[in-house]
């Protein structure tokens, strides 16, 4: 039915309008990369430096 299909949009566009909200909350709350950036530094500093 083409009466439906404005309500079909408008459905769509509050589906990606709530998973933009949920990626930007859960972006905000959660931070992986703070974390693991002192990683790579401590485990680089363990390796010796060989000569030959």
């Amino acid at each position: 039915m083409p009466q439906m299909a404005p309500l079909y949009w408008l459905y769509l566009f509050c589906f990606f309008l709530i998973t933009l909200f949920m990626f930007l909350v859960l972006n905000y709350f959660l931070t992986p990369y703070s974390k693991m950036t002192l990683t790579p530094l401590k485990l680089y500093n363990n390796y010796k430096n060989w000569k030959l």
